[in-house]
């Protein structure tokens, strides 16, 4: 029960007779006989306790005798004669002495006329000494008994009349401050009278009370300067209250209220709106002046939404709702009327978010009504939307504060799906922390961490009630959820995991957001994915440092298996997301990405654009990201859609053969070796015939792994080649390396030999070199070179080159054959041909030099026999012109 506004009123006032040292002799001389009089009455009559009705009335007019010969001196000083305080105290014990059960003398109405005369002179009332002496005379005129005008008693209701204007005249003098109105003591005043208006239930009492008001600001409002406008905070209070008061069932009430709210909207149009729209505003307002309660509703709204600080509009809801914990169904339903009009439309800027999503999370059980509760949720709802932050937050501070939940704020929250949405989309937002433009503000609100965004993400699944509203943003929130795992696990952002504001038992945020990805499946109507997940390891592999993404490798492949139709829609997501050349999420995206494209449904709608942001990764400093680029390539093999792309990723991926990091290689031949394997020669011929153009370099690699690959790759691509595509310049590659594959029989890898010689076979066939297979399969080495010399001597000087470029090579056995080859090759030489090749001479002549004796001796030999046959040919005389010419050499 409220407590009655009476009880607020004090009893007595403790009154002390001064001493001789509480002031000096005043000086009476400047004053008349009837003033003089006037202060021996006051010495005469201040110290005594019981006094008549005669005697009141004397002190109290020899006091007003006294100020007005003070007021009269210009500069005078009350406190020269008497001390003012002492007087006021006095007056105010007079009043308190008056019965509040019958209006009987005029003793009340003089006391505070006299309060009038001395707040004209100096010195000024200090504020406590105001606030007790409008505390008595708010209290001693409210608490009369209602007067109704009758013959009978006449005399009293003309008494009362002139005792509210008595109390109107104190207050309005006592709200000045020298010549314009304090709006900090009005604040103060109106403390002192709102608790008659809202706690009493008594109408005659609400009535005097929103009388009062209303005269107050009227008084006010005549004003052009108020002093501390700025810090008047009770304007939204206010309104709201009175704007209730307008819904009342008594008309008396509804009257007094619309008049209140009527001087109080001119007072804030006066002093907050431009001049020019003044007049117009103050004319539409009187249009309205005591209308009914509609037309009061109308200023409300107005008023809240152009001349009210963001403040004072959460004063005007505060008060609406704590009217609704009212007992009384007439309070319930003016309360939700006002605020179902006045948030109608768009809610403007708020204040005090905190405090209203604390009261409505503590009094929402107290709100029984349903009209009622369905307004306290629009409010959590509207509010929710425009301040997501600061609602999430204040609901976690209470919840982790709170023993056992008062109310369900996540639930209602969730039962507005278009709501929930927003609420969802602004989350999002929150999970992955975005660095703000340096141009940008700070933020005077506050902004919740990604941890609590996943906790409230969390929340609010768990109330969802409908399948098909989570799946509208399923994809988004799986992929940031996703997202956050990877950005705590493998970023390790000390930040985020230190930041433990309103987590309660979240303590882990690696768990809690996993937790929240289940929460999302389940939802969802994934709950067999979850479970599939679960079986296989892929939520114990998330939440593993050193194999999360494992963990996401195990969650992908899991959608992609079991057909969720959400695969497509999280690919363009992943896509849109690896534009972004510094996407901090790039490799879990990749990872993700890689199953994804085992999904015919994605991979049916790639198109060229995303095999370019694939390219353009290629790019990245991390060998991690490039070797899974690389491993990615493979898949590629399994789709014609993909297949016939691969052109486009051509240029990384040879560069990567060249890459300065020995792993990268590495996995470039495996992955290459697989591509040849599964590629199809009718939409990957340009790929394939580049790729006999890089892999030359490296049958010469001393990384016998990295050499066999190299052979193999060659080998299997020899496979797929047709007689009917062998044209320039796949045939011209293919001679060209046709010596590298027979000196590196003799590889001291066999498997490298083995290669090279079902390469050697290949090439026999392609080239319908049907004697040459027979020997490439079963003859050595040497018989082999002998052989292509014979058959193929107008190549001996391709061959020769070849030959040459093996001299290099790290193996002893195919330097030795390289120079064995060389000097068969230069026999078959004239005169003319061996001065052509004096750089072939120059490398065989630097062979004698070879660290191997067996290599260096052949060498010797093969350059003392070259030397003998071209003096010998020096020696013949020419040939005659008549005969035969010598058969055309090939050259490279």
């Amino acid at each position: 029960m409220k407590p009655h506004p009476h009880r607020q009123k004090p009893d007595t006032v403790t009154f002390q007779l001064p001493t001789y040292h509480d002031f000096r002799n005043p000086n009476l001389r400047g004053l008349r006989q009837s003033e003089r009089e006037a202060y021996q009455l006051i010495v005469e009559f201040i110290g005594q306790e019981q006094m008549s009705t005669v005697d009141k009335q004397n002190f109290l007019r020899a006091v007003e005798i006294l100020s007005g010969a003070v007021r009269a001196e210009g500069n005078g000083n009350m406190n020269n004669y008497y001390p003012k305080a002492i007087l006021a105290k006095k007056i105010e014990t007079l009043i308190l002495e008056e019965s509040t059960e019958i209006l009987d003398s005029s003793v009340r109405q003089q006391a505070m006329l006299c309060i009038v005369a001395l707040s004209q002179v100096n010195p000024p009332f200090h504020l406590s000494e105001i606030l007790d002496l409008v505390s008595v005379g708010v209290s001693s005129v409210f608490s009369l008994p209602l007067i109704m005008p009758s013959l009978d008693r006449k005399d009293s209701a003309s008494l009362y009349l002139q005792v509210t204007q008595a109390l109107d005249d104190m207050l309005q003098a006592l709200v000045m401050d020298t010549m314009d109105p304090n709006m900090l003591i009005l604040e103060n005043f109106l403390e002192i009278i709102l608790p008659w208006l809202t706690q009493s239930d008594k109408v005659h009492e609400q009535t005097r009370a929103l009388g009062t008001i209303s005269r107050l600001l009227r008084f006010v409002c005549n004003f052009p300067t108020l002093l501390h406008m700025e810090s008047f905070s009770m304007s939204g209070k206010l309104i709201g209250i009175l704007g209730l008061f307008c819904l009342n069932s008594s008309h008396e009430i509804r009257l007094g209220a619309s008049e209140a709210l009527h001087y109080l909207s001119k007072i804030l149009v006066l002093q907050r709106s431009v001049r020019q729209k003044t007049v117009n505003i103050l004319r539409n307002l009187q249009k309205h002046f005591r209308g009914e309660w509609f037309a009061s509703m109308q200023n409300v709204t107005l008023f809240f939404r152009k001349y009210l600080t963001p403040v004072e509009r959460a004063d005007v809801i505060m008060v609406t709702m704590e009217s609704m914990t009212s007992s009384s169904w007439d309070d319930i339903y003016a309360a939700s009327s006002m605020l179902e009009i006045i948030l109608k439309y768009s809610i403007p800027e708020i204040g005090k978010v905190s405090e209203i999503i604390q009261y409505i999370y503590i009094h929402m059980n107290n709100i029984t009504e349903p009209t009622a509760q369905n307004t306290v949720k629009k409010v959590l709802y509207l509010l929710s939307q425009a301040y997501t932050d600061e609602v999430i937050l204040t609901l976690f501070k209470i919840q982790d504060q709170t023993e056992k939940e008062v109310c369900k704020p996540w639930e209602i929250l969730a039962s507005f799906p278009k709501g929930c949405e927003v609420i969802m989309k602004h989350l999002l937002q929150r999970l992955v922390p975005q660095q703000a433009p340096q141009d940008r503000e700070p933020s005077q609100r506050a902004e919740i961490s990604p941890l609590i965004a996943t906790r409230a993400i969390h929340e609010l699944l768990l109330e969802s009630s409908q399948q098909m509203e989570v799946q509208t943003f399923f994809s988004p929130l799986f992929i940031a959820l996703l997202f956050q795992t990877s950005f705590l696990m493998v970023e390790g952002n000390a930040e985020m995991i230190q930041d433990q504001r309103h987590v309660a038992e979240w303590v882990d945020p690696v768990s809690s957001t996993v937790k929240a990805l289940k929460t999302l499946l389940l939802s969802s109507g994934y709950g067999n994915f979850e479970s599939e997940i679960e079986k296989l390891g892929g939520w114990e592999l998330l939440v593993d440092p050193e194999r999360h993404h494992d963990g996401v490798t195990v969650v992908a492949r899991c959608l992609v298996t079991k057909h969720c139709w959400h695969n497509c829609p999280i690919f363009g997501l992943l896509m849109k997301m690896l534009q972004d050349p510094n996407c901090t999420n790039h490799f879990t995206a990749l990872v993700f990405l890689m199953e994804l494209l085992q999904c015919p449904d994605v991979t049916a709608i790639v198109d060229d654009f995303v095999i370019h942001i694939l390219a353009n990764w290629f790019n990245c400093k991390e060998p991690a990201t490039v070797k899974l680029l690389l491993q990615m390539t493979e898949v590629f093999t399994k789709h014609k859609n993909l297949e016939r792309r691969l052109h486009i990723l051509k240029p990384q991926i040879l560069n990567c053969c060249y890459s300065s990091d020995g792993d990268i290689v590495k996995e470039t031949f495996l992955m290459l070796k697989h591509l040849v394997e599964n590629l199809s020669w009718q939409y990957s011929s340009s790929f394939l015939i580049q790729l006999t153009f890089t892999l030359e370099p490296f049958f010469e690699e001393e990384s016998e792994h990295l050499r066999l690959l190299a052979f193999q790759i060659y080998s299997s691509l020899l496979a797929k080649v047709k007689r009917k595509v062998l044209i320039f310049p796949l045939r011209h590659q293919i001679l060209n390396v046709i010596v590298f594959l027979v000196l590196h029989l003799q590889d001291v890898n066999l498997d490298v030999a083995q290669a090279c010689q079902v390469s050697l076979c290949s090439t026999a066939a392609l080239l319908c070199w049907s004697k040459l297979r027979e020997v490439f399969t079963k003859e050595d080495v040497f018989t082999i070179i002998g052989a292509l010399l014979q058959q193929e001597t107008n190549k001996a000087l391709w061959f020769l080159k070849q030959c040459v470029a093996s001299f290099k090579s790290t193996q002893v056995p195919i330097r030795q054959a390289a120079v064995w080859f060389a000097g068969q090759i230069l026999q078959t030489l004239d005169l003319e041909e061996m001065n052509e090749m004096e750089e072939a001479y120059a490398a065989l002549r630097h062979m004698r030099r070879d660290p191997d004796p067996m290599v260096s001796c052949l060498a010797m030999q093969t350059t003392h026999v070259l030397e003998a046959k071209e003096k010998l040919l020096l020696a013949k005389p020419p040939i005659s012109c008549l005969c035969r010419r010598r058969p055309q050499r090939g050259h490279l």
